[in-house]
């Protein structure tokens, strides 16, 4: 099927940007401001499902803004990889938005029509990297999407958030100057081209060793998947405001990051290419050490956004063992993993946020019978949770299922203990929080008196919350229709 010509991608990508020149000319009147957010957000999503017809049947939609030199080029490709997570993004964005509106106006934030246009950008960012049809623009938009979520992080303007902001620029920034702006150099000096290819743009003939430091500095470079050793910038970055934590751990900033580690693997160098320099099986190797590690850490925590923090960094490594895989299998739990942990995440941390205004409490400890004055929040939490445990059939279990059947493909007895091991690390800092919730009785003598102050957040928070834990059981009970788009990229 011959590519179809057509301007909507960058509509779609231009659409949020025009939304946050809407949001910050309206700044006055609140009302109208986040009017204007939800509704660039619906004709963006409208934009991207537009597109869906084609994609669904096989073909791509290709459009080129402007092309600065020979094989370098703004130009968009949307495939079945790009529309799964354009169109996952697209739908929190209005979801995040409804969340905001009742988080923001609750606790009076200051700022509000800066945090508006941050977020609607940084949506431009995320869709921008997610339809780009060669390097060159993912790195485009890659590095606007550090800039825009810088004043997301130091919103509360302390010195706190001012430390957290300038690790978050120093780990994004840095290691995308040193490591991936040299990948694309090298990748261009070699193949002479940076449009995305499937099954990888590199010559026969190309010299192995230069096609496996331009690997590495790729791995190197794509920071936001928050693997270690460069995965710290993500916990520090909690200072912010917890629309923004959910932003970062579900939407944009870290889907981001491992969405183009596996644009990377598929469509420069390919899975062939891969298994024959015998990249893949290290790597797969590598990212479980960001698995167990990480998800030993939260353990220890006590402050709920921070055990979420590295339950995100753990979980986000799932999506890069299963392209390092590569086998279909794996393929199929990676892109799975992509949209399942988007619902589940984003769902933890709307909770966090709704428990914070609701009952004023941060620490896991303070959650004793939280269940009972925050039944719909608690309820949801709990579906996001035994979503990221893998329990069927929510979303989670589809992905680490086919992560599973890949690591059986490519017999490596040794990943598959990894994520039966990570599965029961997950169980063990997500089910404490449960039982604390649900049967250890409310602090005080009284529990009338006890839980007085403590009651469900605004609806605009709580109906967000109630639709993405709906979003996780949908996924995982329709997981064979994502898998028609999650197919493409293993062709």
């Amino acid at each position: 099927m011959d590519p179809v010509v057509s301007i909507i991608p960058w509509l779609a990508v231009l659409v949020s940007l025009v939304g946050a020149g809407a949001v910050i000319a309206l700044g006055r009147r609140p009302d109208l401001r986040e009017g204007a957010s939800l509704l660039a957000g619906g004709v963006k999503l409208i934009l991207v499902l537009s597109m869906l017809p084609v994609v669904w049947s096989g073909g791509v939609v290709v459009y080129r803004v402007v092309e600065l030199l020979p094989g370098v080029s703004i130009s968009f490709r949307v495939d079945g990889l790009g529309l799964l997570f354009g169109g996952v993004a697209s739908f929190l964005w209005i979801v995040t938005t409804v969340y905001s509106m009742g988080y923001m106006r609750s606790l009076n934030e200051h700022s509000q029509t800066r945090y508006f246009a941050c977020f609607a950008v940084s949506l431009t960012g995320a869709l921008g990297v997610a339809f780009s049809g060669n390097l060159f623009t993912l790195f485009l938009f890659y590095e606007i999407l550090t800039f825009v979520t810088y004043p997301l992080v130091i919103h509360h303007e302390t010195p706190e958030a001012f430390a957290g902001g300038r690790k978050y620029m120093v780990y994004l920034l840095g290691t995308s100057k040193t490591f991936l702006l040299a990948a694309m150099l090298l990748t261009y000096v070699a193949a002479g081209t940076l449009d995305f290819k499937p099954g990888g743009l590199f010559p026969a003939g190309t010299d192995p060793v230069l096609v496996t430091v331009i690997y590495i500095l790729f791995l190197a470079g794509l920071t936001k998947a928050a693997m270690m050793p460069f995965h710290n910038w993500l916990p520090t970055a909690m200072v912010a405001p917890t629309p923004v934590s959910a932003l970062l751990h579900a939407v944009a900033v870290v889907k981001v990051g491992v969405f183009s580690i596996v644009r990377v693997m598929v469509d420069v160098f390919g899975v062939d290419l891969l298994g024959q320099l015998g990249l893949g099986i290290p790597t797969a190797f590598f990212v479980s050490i960001t698995i167990i590690l990480a998800s030993v850490i939260a353990l220890s925590q006590d402050n709920l956004k921070a055990r979420l923090a590295y339950s995100t960094v753990s979980q986000l490594s799932y999506v890069v063992l299963g392209a390092a895989l590569l086998t279909p299998g794996g393929l199929l739990g990676s892109v799975m993993q992509i949209a399942g942990h988007a619902f589940g995440k984003i769902t933890l941390f709307f909770a966090a946020g709704a428990i914070y205004v609701g009952a004023h409490q941060t620490k896991i400890s303070e959650m004793s019978g939280l269940a009972r004055r925050m039944p719909w929040t608690m309820g949801a939490f709990t579906i996001g949770a035994l979503s990221l445990i893998g329990v069927p059939p929510l979303a989670g279990f589809a992905s680490k299922w086919w992560l599973a059947v890949g690591s059986i493909e490519a017999k490596q007895i040794g990943i598959l203990v990894v994520l039966l091991s990570s599965t029961l690390l997950n169980a063990a800092y997500f089910l404490p929080i449960l039982y604390k919730a649900y049967f250890e009785p409310l602090p005080g003598t009284v529990g009338a008196e006890a839980s007085s102050g403590i009651h469900e957040a605004p609806w605009t928070m709580v109906a967000p919350l109630v639709v993405t834990a709906a979003g996780t059981i949908l996924v995982g009970f329709y997981s064979d229709t994502l898998l028609i788009l999650a197919r493409q990229v293993i062709r």
